[in-house]
């Protein structure tokens, strides 16, 4: 068998999960976006070395070491949009519960909705918690996406500059250099206490029950 090289797969990988959310009719918003009805996950997988998610059927392989629920947020220097660098156990939220969305790249339909989704749907969490997207875009691709979506309640930070935060968490995807799409909620002292990476890579991550899950959190505080 013929192995496709990276490029090929990255390029392939950004089309096809980018085409997925065209496919379907969807409900405009004030914001503008019109969601998509795209698959959602239906449980998880787990993070580190050994284990894999899939592509259109194919595994691709997660690299670092994992973190499972009950571990710290481990210490990670990820670039915010004006190329500060912040470690992601002190962002501006820090001392609050915060819940972390990780997409493979926001120039995708689904990483798209996904955004939007925490952004918009949230129910009001946003006002209590603090809500981040990472991934490996540029700095300067999260700023203009955010600009451009006119999304203001959201902490967009970049892992470009070496996938820190994937490898040390356990959620990166060395082929094609990107990071595995992941919710997980943190608790007011960096203890993760809820984790999903979804097993297919064109799916999004059940969002819902991460802000039931997050708000639970909220209200036993």
């Amino acid at each position: 068998m013929t192995r496709r090289h990276p490029q090929a797969l990255v390029i392939g990988l950004c089309l096809t999960i980018g085409l997925t959310g065209c496919s379907s009719s969807g409900r405009l918003l004030d914001s503008g976006f019109s969601y998509s009805n795209l698959p959602v996950a239906d449980g998880s997988v787990v993070a580190g070395e050994g284990h894999s998610v899939l592509f259109k059927g194919s595994p691709l392989m997660l690299s670092g070491t994992g973190v499972k629920v009950g571990d710290h947020l481990r210490d990670v220097k990820l670039t915010d949009r004006d190329l500060a660098l912040v470690n992601i156990t002190h962002t501006a939220g820090t001392g609050k519960v915060r819940i972390i969305s990780v997409v493979p790249s926001l120039d995708t339909k689904v990483c798209e909705q996904q955004t939007h989704q925490l952004s918009e749907k949230n129910h009001g969490l946003d006002k209590m918690v603090e809500l981040i997207t990472v991934s490996i875009d540029t700095p300067f691709a999260q700023k203009r996406f955010a600009e451009e979506a006119k999304i203001h309640n959201i902490t967009f930070l970049s892992d470009y500059r070496g996938a820190d935060f994937g490898k040390t968490h356990g959620l990166f995807l060395r082929d094609p250099h990107l990071l595995a799409r992941t919710v997980m909620v943190v608790d007011a002292h960096n203890v993760i206490r809820y984790l999903q990476i979804t097993p297919e890579l064109a799916q999004l991550p059940d969002l819902e029950e991460a802000f039931k899950f997050a708000r639970s959190l909220v209200t036993a505080s």
